[in-house]
């Protein structure tokens, strides 16, 4: 195998800027996109970007109103679209070329830790709770109770954690041929295992005991309102659970981070033993388990261990597109691996480890991989092999600026700040108005708020456009 040349104009439209993009998808991670600006820079490297910012911005917005139709009822942590966003590794396949160009280990080793350093404080400015979103015209955070782990504190530890693979475990052999492809990347393709391996043993070795959280509970006498602290027990006493009280995952991160520190609002507080408007959020049904109280983060310690794998599943297909020497080759190795790792998925699922989000199971990061493979392939053949490139020129804009999309839109900065200015009202604003009026011109509240969504991704494509036009792109 040898590396193949790409066209100047290739080269020129899909800058390695456009991989920026891959952040806003994690995740947490719904189908992932795997592609790298390797060797060949390849254009539909924008183009995936952006679709995993829109996937953000659609899933994250409209998800609000269409959320009984995508969330599966009776599921220990809901499922559907809203939960099935893009992972970690679509940053890692960017520097696959980048850590190659810098021979010097060390100093490639500090540029890692550098940007992964930025982007972590990035996460915890944008989702430690510091910022309170839409519709709270207020900020600031408690830093007993701050956030500390999310998307992008997620996207930061994998990527470090694949970058620190890519730079010391990779040798400088030359690629020529199968057998040297593997010898290669022998040692990567280790470390992804063993991950995997320590990720399942704690999952199921580790001995889940009874354990006790605070709430606060609003209390009314003599008509005044007050609020207590109360202390609730969970009652374990397990190992190997993957429900929501008693797995492993919570453990880990109510022993290391502490229970203050963790998601105040998950996932399964939207299933029918903790909602009555199930599946959205609700107040409590009549006798629901004190669990429905309890506070988990679906970007905890050790379901970031699991996702940094993803990182290495999409430097294997970066490798793939730096060493094949043609179109056919890439396809070809790319949709064998994307079966392979959809197969391995479901033997994982039949051998009792169920696709969770929240949990990254094994079997969940193969079916993600997979899936993102076949996606990859559809647009690396629409885009870089029969070259139909006009109609995605506004996927490619938002790819190109996907981390101002991300900060500004996903993270909703931007909406926050408009909504700042209101008329006598605090719901008289811009972005609310707009939006209720869609949904009274539709007659439909899901109707309105989909085609609101869908005219502010237009809208931040069109933006996107006009910072790539002006040279302007956010970098870290």
């Amino acid at each position: 195998m040898a590396a193949h040349p790409r066209s100047s104009e290739a080269e020129r439209v899909a800058s390695p800027d456009v991989f920026r993009g891959f952040t806003v998808a994690v995740s947490e991670n719904s189908i992932q996109i795997m592609l790298g600006s390797l060797h060949g820079r390849l254009l539909n490297s924008g183009v995936d970007s952006s679709c995993a910012a829109k996937m953000m911005i659609l899933v994250d917005n409209a998800g609000r109103a269409w959320r009984a139709s995508t969330t599966r009822r009776g599921s220990g942590y809901g499922g559907g679209l809203r939960h099935a966003r893009l992972p970690l590794h679509h940053r890692c396949l960017r520097r696959t070329r980048l850590f190659k160009k810098m021979p010097n280990k060390t100093a490639a080793t500090k540029k890692a830790a550098i940007r992964s350093s930025k982007l972590f404080i990035l996460g915890v400015i944008l989702q430690g709770g510091y910022i309170h979103g839409r519709h709270k015209l207020t900020y600031g955070v408690n830093l007993d109770h701050i956030r500390w782990l999310g998307v992008l504190q997620r996207i930061a530890i994998g990527y470090f954690v694949a970058a620190m693979s890519e730079i010391w475990l990779v040798n400088s052999n030359l690629v020529d041929s199968p057998v040297s492809f593997v010898k290669k990347y022998f040692m990567e393709w280790f470390m992804a295992i063993a991950i995997t391996v320590l990720y399942v043993a704690l999952v199921f070795g580790l001995y889940v005991s009874n354990w006790e959280f605070e709430t606060q509970t609003s209390n009314s006498t003599l008509s005044i309102p007050s609020n207590s602290i109360e202390t609730k027990m969970i009652q374990c006493g397990v190992r190997g659970s993957l429900g929501p009280p008693c797995n492993a995952v919570g453990l880990v991160d109510r022993v290391l981070l502490g229970e203050n520190h963790l998601y105040k609002n998950p996932v399964y507080k939207r299933t029918k033993e903790c909602s009555i408007n199930s599946p959205d959020y609700g107040p409590l049904p009549p006798n629901a388990p004190d669990w429905c109280l309890a506070p988990f983060d679906p970007e905890g310690l050790l379901s970031t261990l699991m996702a940094a794998v993803t990182c290495f599943v999409g430097l294997f297909f970066g490798h793939v597109l730096i060493h094949c020497k043609n179109h056919s080759q890439r396809v070809l190795i790319c949709l064998l691996a994307s079966v392979v790792l959809i197969i391995s998925a479901f033997l994982v699922l039949l051998l009792g480890m169920p696709f969770s989000k929240p949990l990254y199971t094994v079997s969940y990061m193969l079916l993600t991989g997979g899936v993102s493979g076949f996606l990859l392939l559809l647009l690396y053949y629409i885009v870089d092999v029969i070259h139909i490139k006009k109609p995605f020129v506004l996927f490619h804009w938002m790819g190109m600026n996907a981390l101002i999309v991300y900060v500004l839109a996903a993270c909703e900065l931007f909406p926050t700040l408009i909504q700042g200015f209101y008329w006598r009202s605090p719901e008289n604003n811009l972005v609310d108005v707009t939006e209720s009026l869609l949904q009274a011109i539709f007659h439909s509240k899901r109707w309105g708020t989909l085609v609101f969504v869908l005219l502010e991704i237009v809208f931040w494509c069109l933006a996107a456009g006009f910072l790539h036009m002006k040279g302007v792109y956010l970098k870290l």
